[in-house]
């Protein structure tokens, strides 16, 4: 019984341990309403729309995905071009309820899920995250096509 309960600690402090040392991508501090306004007039001001990672620290996929979106070689050029990203926190210390209401309650989807806002500052699509995913990681290709589909350019040329 003894080393049973010694294992069981010893697991445990290792994964406190490791989770302490996960990215932290999400400030559960801030108001989600006011980083959101305060992303689309910077949006505005570059000609680019706001792409919103709805999700938490506790969410490894929503981790992949942020590393993913930095780091890959043609995913993080297309972000950086066309789109202002930013991290609005869900978490039981934060759950950012007037934010998850403005956005259209995107929790539904699963996490992550991202959100689309236009310069306007209005919500304009909603893209659940298992679809852009492959195996453990996420998908050039899948992610490519999304950010291409629903850039400003894309959207202001098919409103024509």
């Amino acid at each position: 019984m003894k080393k049973i309960l010694l294992l069981f600690s010893l697991t445990a402090c290792m994964a406190t341990a490791l989770w302490a040392q996960a990215p932290q991508v999400y400030d559960e501090s801030l108001d989600a309403m006011e980083q959101i306004r305060e992303a689309t007039v910077t949006a505005r001001a570059t000609g680019r729309y706001v792409m919103c990672q709805v999700g938490g620290n506790w969410c490894p996929w929503c981790l992949r995905f942020a590393e993913f979106a930095t780091t890959d070689s043609v995913v993080a050029p297309l972000m950086e071009e066309n789109y202002l990203y930013i991290h609005v926190n869900y978490s039981k210390a934060n759950k950012n309820l007037e934010a998850m209401k403005f956005l259209g309650n995107p929790g539904r989807f699963g996490y992550p899920v991202f959100v689309v806002i236009n310069e306007n500052g209005d919500p304009i699509h909603i893209q659940e995250s298992e679809s852009l995913e492959e195996g453990k990681g996420y998908s050039r290709k899948r992610v490519e096509k999304f950010l291409r589909l629903w850039n400003k350019k894309a959207v202001e040329a098919e409103a024509k």
